[in-house]
This record gives C-alpha cells, sequence and structure tokens, in this order.
C-alpha cells in the first residue's frame, strides 16, 4: 500500500499534467546550442558578494494548488528499500548560494551525466537560481534531470519558524516557476509539439546542511515537498580528498536505493573526475541512474523523523563566519 500510495503521488505531483507539450523532451537541444550547454573554468570559482533577491515580486509569483504531502511520506527520506533484484541509485548534487556569496557552476559534472545519458537530481537554491538563470533553464529543460528545491538563501531551517520559514521554502518555489515560465517563453518552446511537460512546481526539497526539525519538516510536507537527505556522502566539499578517495567512496557504499550527496555548486571538489571513474563501474555491476522521484516510485521510502549523517545523534558543527559571508558545515570532515 506505502509503495503504490509513493507512486502515485510522485507521479502526480511531478508532471504538469494540463501543460501543452510545449515541455518537449527535444526542449533542450531546441533551445540550446552544444556550446551554450558546454561548462566553461570561469564558472566553477564562487564570489565573496552580496546580492539582494527581490522578495516582493517573488512573493507576488502566483502558485499553483499545492497538494500536502501523504502521511506516509512524511520524514526525512535517506534511501529507498527496492524490490529483489532492482538496481537502482539516485545522484544528487546540490546548488548551494548564502546571501554573502555568488556560488559557481561546476559544468564538468553536468557535461559528463549529459555525454554517459545519467539521470540526476539537482537540489538548488532560489538565489543560485536567480544569479544562474540560463543554467537553470538549461537543467529544468533537461529531460535527464529534475530539479528539486535547497531553500531560498541556504539558511538552516532547523532554526526558523513562521514566515522566515515560510519564505524559505514558498519563495524558492517562485524563483522556479519563474525561470520555467520564461523558458517557456521563449520562441524555441513554442507550444505545439507532442512530448513530456515540464514539471509545474517542485516536489522534493533538501533541507541546508542537512538540518531539520519537526516544524521543519511539517512546513516543507504542508506545502507538497518531499524532504530528501542522503545515505551517502561523498565528501566532495572538503579540497583534501581526492577524485579517487570520492569515487572509492561511491563504491564502497553503493548499493541498490542509495541516494548519493555530492555538490555542483564549484564547492565539489574533484567530483566531476570522480564520476568519471565511478560511473562506468556502477553501470558494469548492472546499476541504472533515476531521478529521486523514480527512485521514490520504485520502492519504499527508508524515512528517519530526524534529519542526520550518517547515523541518529551524528555531531554537526555549524560554522558561520562573523560577517555572515559565509555558512559551512562539517560532518566529521563532511564541509558543506
Amino acid at each position: 500500500m506505502r509503495r503504490v500510495l509513493s507512486l502515485a503521488f510522485v507521479v502526480f505531483a511531478a508532471c504538469d499534467l494540463g501543460a501543452a507539450a510545449a515541455g518537449d523532451e527535444n526542449l533542450l537541444d531546441r533551445c540550446f546550442t552544444p556550446q551554450a550547454l558546454a561548462g566553461t573554468a570561469g564558472e566553477l570559482k564562487s564570489l565573496h558578494t552580496h546580492t539582494k533577491l527581490d522578495l516582493t515580486a517573488l512573493r507576488q509569483e502566483p502558485l499553483p494548488y499545492i497538494s500536502p504531502v501523504p502521511q506516509a511520506l512524511r520524514g526525512s527520506i535517506r534511501s529507498v528499500e527496492l524490490p529483489p533484484g532492482e538496481k537502482l541509485i539516485a545522484l544528487t548534487f546540490d546548488l548551494c548560494e548564502t546571501s554573502g556569496d555568488v556560488a559557481g557552476y561546476d559544468g564538468g559534472i553536468v557535461d559528463f551525466l549529459r555525454a554517459q545519458g545519467v539521470k540526476a537530481t539537482f537540489f538548488a537554491g532560489g538565489k543560485w537560481m536567480e544569479t544562474h538563470q540560463e543554467r537553470t533553464a538549461q537543467l529544468i529543460a533537461d529531460p535527464n534531470f529534475e530539479i528539486g528545491s535547497h531553500g531560498l538563501r541556504h539558511l538552516d531551517m532547523a532554526r526558523l519558524s513562521g514566515e522566515a520559514l515560510k519564505d524559505e521554502i514558498v519563495l524558492t518555489e517562485a524563483t522556479y516557476i519563474r525561470a520555467r515560465k520564461s523558458l517557456l517563453g521563449r520562441q524555441c518552446a513554442a507550444p505545439g509539439t507532442a512530448g513530456r511537460p515540464l514539471p509545474e512546481r517542485m516536489t522534493l526539497l533538501r533541507f541546508p546542511y542537512g538540518t531539520c526539525d519537526a516544524g521543519s519538516l511539517a512546513a516543507a510536507a504542508d506545502h507538497g515537498l518531499i524532504a530528501i537527505q542522503w545515505d551517502l556522502v561523498t565528501g566532495d566539499p572538503d579540497p583534501h580528498r581526492s577524485a579517487k578517495a570520492i569515487a572509492e567512496t561511491i563504491l564502497a557504499k553503493a548499493h541498490p536505493g542509495a541516494i548519493i550527496v555530492a555538490h555542483a555548486n564549484g564547492r565539489g571538489w574533484h567530483t566531476a573526475e570522480a564520476l568519471a571513474i565511478a560511473v562506468p563501474k556502477l553501470k558494469e555491476e548492472g546499476y541504472s541512474f533515476v531521478t529521486v522521484s523514480e527512485l521514490l516510485a520504485a520502492g519504499k521510502p527508508v524515512i528517519a523523523a530526524k534529519c542526520y549523517l550518517n547515523q541518529p545523534g551524528a555531531g554537526l558543527r555549524l560554522a558561520r563566519s562573523h560577517r555572515g559571508r559565509s555558512h559551512d558545515v562539517t560532518f566529521f570532515g563532511f564541509v558543506h
């Protein structure tokens, strides 16, 4: 019963069933040249600069109908139990950005995934989507990629309540809707061709820093967002971890139904090189790569009542600069 419920909710929530076929599977190729899609070295670097979001404009963005998350899917989902013989795995990449910086874009990761035909889920911050509008449009247009929420400004939602918490959830949704609307307004996306409709809204959320509490979990679920954690940590924000070490971690801990966390905002050191090692070997072992929503629909989610790294009670340290220029988190060497 639980699997049927998850399948029905995810399929219904992930698709814009009323959309004209402007979201064709060929939308990526029709709207972007290979040269435009290719990542550049200059995009990797993050810039320490304060940029403000127009919160008033975001609050005025009309939101689609939102169905709350069913009770069976509430909580922090870490992995999925799959039927025997199914070897599915979900690669996920965080696109974090705080108020005190403009984060990067790791085109090497995205280019590799596209070249290999590998599906993935990107958890994008609202501010990141606003400062990377063209890259956001490309990710939305890609039929192999899924976009989830990573909060508006990468704030610790476990420390928020009321309107502040609502803004981080709802206004991130507004940035996605605005990006989708802009993409579908392009001439290359003119309606009239059959194909995959673009998701009307995001249905997944990853809490910044991997921290949550009962209030933030409930707020996300009430807004129709399934909370997605992970159970395989690459440790890629640590600049001292080599590509070989990251790849060995993935290969040693990979299992059917795993959700892998990495970063594509320029702070995942050596991640692209590590994927080039690990992905072919996982394919050889019989694994198929799917989006998180597809993984949820394929089995029974493993749900925890709280967010944590590897085990309940695992310590974490939020290190915030006195001027709020950056937000880092360390979980036993995992720096976010």
